[in-house]
């Protein structure tokens, strides 16, 4: 660091955001924390935070079960939002992108007849008999979501996939994260199938993504983290939305809300309830998903 000038007898005096600055996780090094594990002692953020009787324990000494009497097995390390650490905290995030990859060279091997069987629309006249969602194709609100429409389309929904779903996976677990994302995906389907022409096609993973955003803002929010990337990321995607045209915005919106309410419960949820809000709470988005479509089935048929 370079020094003032005009002091050459001895090192500057120690400016009072240097004296009150905090130490960094030992496992995040750019994360300044005031916490303490009670064990080893070293410095810990809240992402590494693991409950203990009395203050919180780092996922290593936790891990080892040091002190407790216990198999290591008896006292799992967990994340924030209460999953269990693993040792690829990016799998779930890989095998998501490794099927949309896969349904994306299928389509362009197969062609559009493979594509017109599994994206969603309400209702339409197709190969001479009326197909849809309102027909009984239920799972075109499921299988949509790994279909694109060109290379950019995929492109851009797996860079993104990437940047936010790794980080949220680590943060949640896995079985929260597939959760988020479904559930976030499903909620974009449903909004679709209820706003949209019956004959709109949409397909692709921006449901999905936009519901990781959602949940993304919220834990960063809960981390005290600069929110500005990822805000500015998320308006740029919205701006995108609503001034192109052929863009399902409503599984966007919709996305965007399911991944709001998900990621709030699962970063949010009181310890000792943790469990029953969270899943509650996944609960509810999928009644609300059940409910939206029924109500467009019913005005289709």
């Amino acid at each position: 660091m370079d020094q003032a000038p005009g002091n050459p007898q001895g090192p500057p005096d120690q400016g009072p955001q240097d004296a009150q600055s905090l130490p960094t996780c030992y496992r995040h090094p750019d994360r300044e924390s005031g916490v303490r594990c009670t064990r080893c002692e070293r410095p810990i953020c809240p992402e590494c935070m693991v409950s203990a009787s009395v203050g919180f324990q780092c996922p290593e000494c936790v891990r080892s079960g040091s002190g407790t009497g216990h198999s290591p097995a008896a006292a799992q390390p967990r994340t924030l939002a209460g999953g269990t650490v693993t040792a690829d905290p990016r799998l779930v995030t890989k095998i998501l992108i490794g099927i949309n990859l896969a349904m994306f060279l299928v389509q362009q091997a197969v062609g559009d007849s493979f594509t017109n069987s599994f994206d969603l629309f309400g209702r339409a006249l197709l190969s001479g008999e009326l197909q849809g969602v309102a027909e009984g194709q239920w799972y075109r609100m499921l299988t949509s979501m790994f279909l694109h429409g060109s290379v950019i389309h995929i492109l851009f929904n797996m860079l993104s996939l990437w940047w936010i779903g790794g980080p949220l996976e680590a943060a949640l677990g896995r079985a929260r994260y597939l959760a988020l994302y479904f559930l976030s995906g499903l909620a974009g389907s449903a909004l679709s199938y209820l706003l949209a022409a019956p004959n709109q096609p949409s397909l692709g993973a921006s449901g999905a993504i936009f519901g990781l955003f959602g949940a993304m803002a919220v834990l960063m929010r809960r981390m005290n983290y600069d929110m500005r990337p990822v805000i500015a990321l998320l308006v740029i995607n919205l701006i995108f939305t609503f001034g192109w045209s052929n863009i399902a915005w409503q599984a966007h919106i919709g996305g965007l809300v399911g991944g709001l309410a998900v990621g709030y419960a699962m970063v949010h949820a009181p310890r000792e309830r943790r469990t029953l809000v969270q899943y509650g709470v996944c609960g509810l988005v999928l009644a609300a998903v059940v409910i939206m479509t029924l109500l467009r089935t019913a005005q289709l048929t």
